[in-house]
C-alpha cells in the first residue's frame, strides 16, 4: 500500500496538470478540423471556466497542492480555446438536423428558458465580456477581502473554492438528466465513461493519502462527483445505446417567423434527443 500511495503521488499530479488538455485537447482538435461545433454543448467551458477561476482565486487562502492550481490556469487556457473554437464554428440558425443547432438554444423538456438567453446568446462578445466581468468580479474580491476586512477572509476563501468545486462537480448532472429524459444513452462513449471513473479512482485515493495540503472541499466535491460517474455507468448498463427521437432546432423557423411565413411540418427521425455531450465532449 505504501508503495502504491507513493506511485500515485507522484504519478496524479502528472495526470491532473494535463489533464485538461488530454481531456479537451481532442474536442477542440475535431471542431476545427471539421468547421464544426454541431452538437457541442457550450454548457462545458461555462461550467468549467467558472470553476476553474473560483479555483484560482481559493488558492491565496488555501494554499492547496500546486498541481492543482497549474491544472486550473491550464484549463482556462484550454476552455477560452475551446469556446472560441466553438463560436467560429458554429452551426447556422437554418441548419436541420435537431442537435446541430445546440448549444445556442436551450434543450426543450430538459431546462427551461434561460434569463436574457444566457449564455445562449448568437454574438460571440457577450460571452467574452462575461468572463472578463467574472474575472474582475473576483479579482476585486479578492483584494476588499484580503485587504480590507482581513478576519472575514477565510471564510470568504472557503465559500469562494466550495462554489468553484462544487461548479465542477455538477458537470455529469446534465449527461444525467439527458440520458434519464430519453432512456438511452446513444452517443455516450463507455471510454469516455471508463476515463471518468478511472481519474476519479486516481483523485480520490491522492486526495485521502496525499501529504501535501488537499483542501476538505476537493475531497467533498470530488466524492459527490465520483457517485454522479458511478450513476452515469449504471445509466448505461440499464439503457444502452437504444433508438430515441429528436425535435428539429428551435432557431430553424426563425427566417419564417421574421418574414411571416408558415413554418413547414417536420418528421421526427430516430436519433439522439438532446444530450449536451456529444461523442466527442469530454475524452
Amino acid at each position: 500500500m505504501s508503495f502504491l500511495a507513493t506511485c500515485v503521488g507522484y504519478l496524479t499530479p502528472i495526470f491532473i496538470i494535463l489533464s485538461p488538455i488530454l481531456s479537451y485537447g481532442d474536442q477542440a482538435v475535431s471542431m476545427h478540423r471539421k468547421k464544426t461545433s454541431a452538437g457541442f454543448s457550450l454548457d462545458i467551458p461555462l461550467i468549467m471556466l467558472i470553476a476553474s477561476l473560483f479555483r484560482i482565486f481559493y488558492w491565496p487562502g488555501a494554499r492547496f497542492d500546486p498541481s492543482l492550481l497549474l491544472q486550473s490556469l491550464i484549463m482556462v487556457g484550454m476552455q477560452i480555446a475551446l469556446l472560441k473554437i466553438a463560436l467560429d464554428h458554429r452551426p447556422s440558425p437554418s441548419n436541420k438536423g435537431g442537435e446541430a443547432g445546440l448549444p445556442f438554444a436551450a434543450p426543450e423538456g430538459l431546462f427551461a428558458q434561460r434569463p436574457y438567453n444566457f449564455w445562449q446568446w448568437r454574438s460571440p462578445k457577450p460571452y467574452w465580456q462575461f468572463i472578463l466581468y467574472l474575472f474582475l468580479g473576483l479579482l476585486a474580491g479578492e483584494i476588499v477581502m484580503s485587504s480590507i476586512t482581513p478576519g472575514f477572509y477565510p471564510t470568504y476563501s472557503v465559500l469562494v473554492g466550495y462554489i468553484g468545486l462544487g461548479v465542477e462537480a455538477t458537470l455529469p448532472i446534465p449527461q444525467i438528466l439527458a440520458n434519464l429524459q430519453s432512456r438511452s444513452c446513444k452517443g455516450f462513449r463507455v471510454s469516455v465513461l471508463a476515463s471518468w471513473l478511472g481519474g476519479d479512482a486516481m483523485k480520490l485515493f491522492w486526495f485521502f493519502t496525499a501529504t501535501s495540503e488537499i483542501p476538505l472541499a476537493f475531497k467533498i466535491c470530488g466524492i459527490f462527483q465520483a457517485v454522479c460517474d458511478c450513476f452515469l455507468g449504471i445509466q448505461y448498463l440499464m439503457f444502452g445505446s437504444g433508438e430515441n427521437t429528436v425535435k428539429e432546432h428551435p432557431l430553424q423557423d426563425v427566417s419564417a417567423h421574421e418574414t411571416g411565413a408558415q413554418p413547414q411540418s417536420r418528421s421526427m427521425t430516430p436519433t439522439r434527443r438532446s444530450a449536451p455531450f456529444s461523442d466527442y465532449e469530454r475524452k
